[in-house]
């Protein structure tokens, strides 16, 4: 499914500028509920400056008024223009993120050793000689390497790895696990946000309108 070339930044001018669900916003953009939840509570490891999906014409002001107007409907990407997109090499990885690699890259390969060399390259944008070296205990930094999340760590996105987990696993003729860690929490939060969303309904006044016009305030 086509998403949104700043999918975090595109989430943070949808929460900020519409009356969209955490969920229709997460959908568009190919995030986590949860990282929805964070962007609007402005607790993201980075205060984000939105992005504009009307002007990037990836988005058409009558389809958020058809989210407004229906929580259950999904919105659909507009043909923007073609996005530059890297085939070969490993994916760029900012300079700030690049120490915790070896983190991400020890955490696939304790929790999902399924998952070989190369995909974890690709997920991580790493060589396999580093993974090598951190498979095998050689790796010249490996008494401070420290198994964690790369999800959390910003190396890849939640749908990535759960993607690259469901290939391994079937490649390999196994059943792919599943992840139950936050349903509690994603529980609790979608009752919130209806709880939320039906208290701000009652509380609207009749006969108020989207306003396209505040879409483009500066």
């Amino acid at each position: 499914m086509a998403q949104p070339l700043m999918p975090h930044a595109t989430a943070s001018w949808l929460v900020d500028n519409t009356a969209l669900s955490f969920e229709q916003i997460a959908d568009f953009c190919g995030l986590h509920i949860l990282e929805v939840q964070a962007i609007a509570d402005d607790t993201a490891s980075t205060k984000l400056t939105g992005r504009d999906p009307v002007r990037a014409h990836e988005l058409t002001l009558e389809e958020i008024e058809k989210g407004q107007n229906d929580p259950d409907y999904r919105l659909k990407m507009s043909k923007g223009p073609e996005q530059v997109r890297r085939t070969k090499g490993p994916r760029y990885t900012p300079v700030s993120k690049r120490q915790d690699k070896p983190d991400g890259i020890a955490w696939i390969i304790r929790n999902h050793p399924e998952i070989s060399d190369g995909a974890i390259g690709k997920l991580i944008g790493t060589t396999r000689t580093t993974i090598a070296a951190i498979r095998d205990r050689s790796h010249w930094n490996i008494a401070n390497i420290v198994p964690k999340d790369p999800v959390t760590l910003g190396l890849t996105s939640q749908r990535e790895l759960d993607a690259a987990v469901a290939k391994a696993a079937k490649a390999a003729g196994i059943e792919a696990p599943v992840d139950t860690r936050l349903e509690g929490d994603r529980e609790a939060l979608l009752e919130q946000l209806r709880a939320e969303r039906e208290a701000a309904s009652r509380d609207t006044t009749p006969g108020v309108e989207y306003d396209r016009d505040t879409l483009f305030k500066s």
